[in-house]
């Protein structure tokens, strides 16, 4: 499927966000760690949440998906041995976190997804989990899935790359769950607002743990439980990254609803970044309004945020003067590379764009429609899309199908908007 666009001077309305992935995930995962029955509130439905709540399935709970409740019957501290291979399809933070929960098992059970899954490095979570007692291999001996994973873990201590916040949050989840204390030494933690989003569940989940400002070391007393909850998902700020940026790029009004200002996701650090760009943001009830406003190049640590990258870029293409976006080297790791790649989509569209090791540098560019490949990474085609809007011509982006993975509403949210867009079969 391709996304066929074409420049389009405003944009008006309101956008309205999906809920949030990485809570909708944790929410799955956790309740199915629960003994008892919880309820999922305005969970999002999509391809990578889908495949937490078929692997959690496979290991045991019962899961009725109504339109807006989820209702989750959890396996407690023991999941069943699944039947066959687990496929996690596109789902990194499903896949990592799963990895947690399978350790707690007696048996061997193999993960695996799709071949973007397939090039993701996981090596870290699975020394981790040797450490802590379980045997957990590469079955191709690179370091990434599919893995085989026999627990369970019983405890100890390990030191762990934090290069991957969901390799953190892993360990978080479950370790509370097993017979003894774990300490866990984290080293280059980057993402520091998922592992605080982590916390905050565990929080809620009266879980006793000890740690530090710099969350470079946990303590985890084994020998805890989960409780049965029910909980509204908030909205998706990574989402909301897209439609506050297109209304950046074409100076215009724009309202955008679902959000919690309160919660604790990093990329709500848009608002202060399209702020640095000269753009005016306003909070309101339920989420932002942004106005009109001159752009002006900046320089941006997205070590945090890099899920911000994509659709930053294309804004920086946007904006006078030189835009700079670095300190995210773990861009490289997502479901592209997605500074690489970028970097070579947004070129072909005529963008004076250079890539750094851990970024990338963007100039004042006039962008040019082109076929672009949006590399089944459901944020570059949304960036890309992001992109036609202000280029001349049209822009014919492949893979768009991939949008479905976080924000299966978004070419219809974009066409209510104004944007001039189409689907191409």
């Amino acid at each position: 499927m391709k996304f066929k666009v074409r420049k389009t001077n405003s944009l008006r309305g309101t956008a309205f966000i999906p809920a949030s992935k990485s809570h909708t995930i944790r929410a799955v995962i956790i309740s199915s760690l629960v003994e008892g029955e919880s309820k999922i509130l305005n969970p999002l439905n999509s391809l990578d949440t889908k495949a937490a709540v078929n692997a959690c399935i496979n290991l045991g709970a019962e899961i009725k998906c109504e339109e807006n409740c989820w209702i989750v019957k959890g396996f407690g501290k023991k999941p069943k041995k699944p039947k066959n291979t687990i496929d996690l399809m596109n789902s990194g933070t499903s896949f990592n976190l799963i990895c947690g929960v399978v350790s707690l098992g007696n048996f061997e059970v193999i993960l695996d997804g799709d071949e973007s899954l397939r090039s993701r490095p996981v090596e870290p979570l699975l020394a981790s989990l040797r450490e802590l007692g379980a045997q957990a291999i590469s079955i191709k001996g690179n370091g990434k899935p599919p893995v085989k994973i026999k627990g369970s873990i019983t405890g100890g201590k390990t030191k762990i790359n934090g290069i991957n916040s969901q390799f953190v949050s892993s360990l978080l989840i479950v370790c509370p769950l097993i017979e003894n204390s774990t300490e866990i030494t984290v080293e280059n933690l980057c993402e520091k607002p998922y592992v605080m989003m982590t916390l905050k569940w565990l929080d809620e989940q009266k879980i006793r743990y000890e740690t530090n400002n710099e969350l470079d070391y946990f303590f985890i007393p084994g020998k805890q439980s989960y409780v049965p909850f029910e909980k509204k998902t908030p909205g998706d700020w990574s989402s909301a990254t897209f439609p506050l940026v297109a209304a950046a790029i074409t100076n215009s009004e724009l309202s955008v609803k679902g959000l919690d200002i309160d919660d604790v996701q990093g990329d709500k650090k848009i608002i202060d970044y399209l702020k640095n760009f000269g753009c005016n943001v306003i909070e309101e009830t339920d989420g932002v309004r942004i106005y009109p406003g001159r752009l002006k190049g900046v320089e941006i640590d997205l070590n945090s945020t890099p899920d911000a990258l994509p659709a930053l870029a294309v804004a920086g293409c946007a904006a006078e003067g030189i835009t700079k976006l670095y300190n995210v080297p773990q861009a490289r790791i997502k479901e592209t590379d997605r500074i690489k790649v970028m970097s070579k989509e947004l070129s072909k569209m005529g963008a004076n764009i250079q890539e750094l090791e851990d970024g990338l540098v963007i100039g004042k560019s006039s962008l040019r429609g082109a076929e672009v490949d949006g590399h089944g990474d459901h944020r570059v085609v949304m960036a890309l899309t992001l992109a036609g809007l202000i280029a001349e011509g049209e822009t014919k982006i492949r893979t768009a199908e991939s949008v479905a993975v976080t924000f299966p509403d978004f070419f219809n949210m974009m066409k209510n908007l104004g944007a001039n867009l189409e689907l191409e079969e």
